[in-house]
């Protein structure tokens, strides 16, 4: 494999734990832990994102190489590999949890490619490290293949993430109770690479803020600003005050957009926790997530979340303020009054409605969005609610639908329940008319609104039984469905002929099976 350039400015520029010791502990007055990754008996590569690893530097040759799998499963380092845990802590379920930190994750490095862009490595399911409470520190192959696929999917659907480099079995067996009913089971042990510019979360700053460890919080602060956000320099005269607030700002931008985008497709992440929210604005941390399949804004993917439904899907843009305002909270101490962390919220609600507004004119077919356009979008919401429609194949259908002369003719394998089909008809026809008289409003060609709706409302998604699938034969040692299924999604937006299997309506058999509907935090 060809030597990557380090420069770890992470574990270089703060502080370290002084402890260098196995085993859990309460760690004060440093941001992460020196620690390796424990080895694995039979590292084995699954696959790879080819985009992923040419953005690194390396070619199909390096990741053929047998040294990439031993890396990649923790088994060796490269050159300039500096292993490290991240300190953090956070709220969970709305409630503060104190110091949680990397329990499964292990830095490896921050590798600078030839363009200059910087790239953090990250091994998920590398062992254990002082923040790992009672776990093992591993992860099973079913929650590893999820986000491996997940993490590029979303990045093919131009939704801001996390990426993944890699997917290696351990060969290892992994003991997990999946159901939380007291009956563990072995499973195969898997080991994903994640990429991302920076893995500092909110809960980073929520920790030392916490502890009243104000030296630390700004340290971080600033480190944050200098090496994640380059592209906002100080404005000249401007003094300390106002460039952290407008760093701020710009942390609730970024999410907002990053919401947005999450409503526009439909993604629930299923575990929206402050130690789950990236500071860059990026989707991390693919646990219980899911696509809407029916349009139900009250459904989550998390069994955890299965009573309060705190992370349900039309809660996610109020999830995401209040976690920004536990992030607003952690950073109050550097600030001399509210003003400019409420100018931050502010920001975020503004971008959100601005984004939303946007996306929702785009999926309509339509130029721009009139106030009148959010109550016809609010309109048809309810219709597919209350009518069991599938999200992704009625806004995808929506394109192929006459404004000239509109009927229910597209939109039929939309539909869960032909009894509520022939029901929905009626209003649906209704709301039809009005969409066509709307289009008929503006002064685009059928090729122009069609092509804007099919690069808004994907083809493609990654349901929860199409992963099920893909694990359920890679636990069988077929990797072959993991890879047709990346290759799918490296599309979405694409009608893709011959994979049309894999834009159909989630089958009956998989309405209640476990991993095809609800998923549990377990990994």
């Amino acid at each position: 494999m060809p030597a990557l350039r380090f420069d770890n400015a992470f574990v270089r520029d703060l502080p370290a734990d002084p402890s260098t010791a196995p085993g859990t502990r309460q760690v004060r007055g440093a941001l992460y832990s020196r620690v390796m990754p424990t080895p694995v008996s039979a590292p084995r590569l699954v696959a790879h994102s080819r985009e992923v690893a040419a953005m690194l530097g390396l070619d199909e040759a390096d990741v053929a190489d047998p040294a990439f799998a031993r890396v990649f499963g923790g088994n060796a380092l490269m050159d300039g590999m500096e292993p490290y845990a991240a300190n953090y802590g956070g709220h969970q379920f709305g409630h503060w949890a104190g110091q949680l930190g990397d329990g499964r994750a292990i830095g490896l490095g921050e590798v600078v490619t030839a363009p200059g862009q910087r790239w953090e490595l990250q091994l998920k399911g590398a062992g254990p490290t002082p923040y790992s409470r009672t776990a093992d520190g591993r992860a099973v192959l079913r929650s590893s293949v999820r986000e491996f696929l997940c993490s590029e999917a979303m990045h093919h659907l131009g939704v801001p993430t996390t990426r993944a480099l890699s997917l290696v079995a351990t060969g290892d067996a992994v003991v997990r109770d999946m159901f939380y009913d007291g009956n563990p089971e072995a499973e195969p042990g898997a080991v994903v690479c994640r990429v991302a510019p920076s893995f500092i979360r909110f809960g980073n700053f929520e920790l030392p803020a916490s502890r009243d460890d104000i030296p630390l919080l700004e340290r971080l602060i600033d480190f944050t600003i200098a090496r994640d956000f380059p592209d906002l320099p100080a404005a000249p005269g401007e003094d300390r005050v106002e460039y952290r607030a407008r760093w701020f700002a710009e942390v609730c931008e970024r999410t907002a957009r990053m919401v947005a985008d999450w409503m526009r497709v439909g993604f629930v992440h299923g575990v929206m926790n402050t130690d789950n929210m990236s500071i860059l604005g990026l989707t991390i941390d693919y646990g219980p997530y899911g696509w809407v399949d029916n349009y139900d804004l009250e459904w989550t993917p998390n069994t955890t979340d299965a009573q309060g439904r705190r992370y349900r899907f039309g809660n996610q843009p109020q999830i995401a303020y209040w976690n920004l305002s536990r992030l607003g909270a952690a950073l109050s101490p550097v600030f001399p009054g509210p003003e400019h962390l409420e100018a931050g919220l502010k920001r975020y609600v503004d971008v959100f409605v601005e984004t939303d507004r946007r996306h929702t004119a785009a999926k309509l077919g339509l130029r721009e969005c009139r106030d009148e356009d959010l109550e016809l979008m609010d309109a048809l919401r309810g219709l597919l609610q209350e009518h069991e429609v599938d999200m992704t194949i009625f806004f995808r259908a929506l394109a192929d639908v006459d404004p000239a002369a509109p009927s229910m003719a597209p939109l039929p394998d939309a539909f869960y329940d032909d009894a509520k089909r022939h029901h929905a008809e009626p209003a649906l026809t209704d709301w039809l008319a009005r969409h066509a008289a709307r289009v008929r409003e503006d002064a685009w060609t059928p090729a122009e609104r069609r092509a804007c709706m099919q690069a808004t409302n994907p083809k493609y998604v990654l349901r929860n039984y199409l992963a099920q699938q893909a694990i359920e034969r890679a636990t069988q040692g077929d990797d072959a469905g993991i890879h047709e299924l990346l290759e799918v999604l490296r599309r979405p937006y694409d009608d893709q002929p011959g994979r049309e299997p894999f834009a159909g309506r989630r089958p009956d058999w998989a309405r209640h099976r476990a991993g095809c509907s609800m998923l549990s935090c377990s990994s």
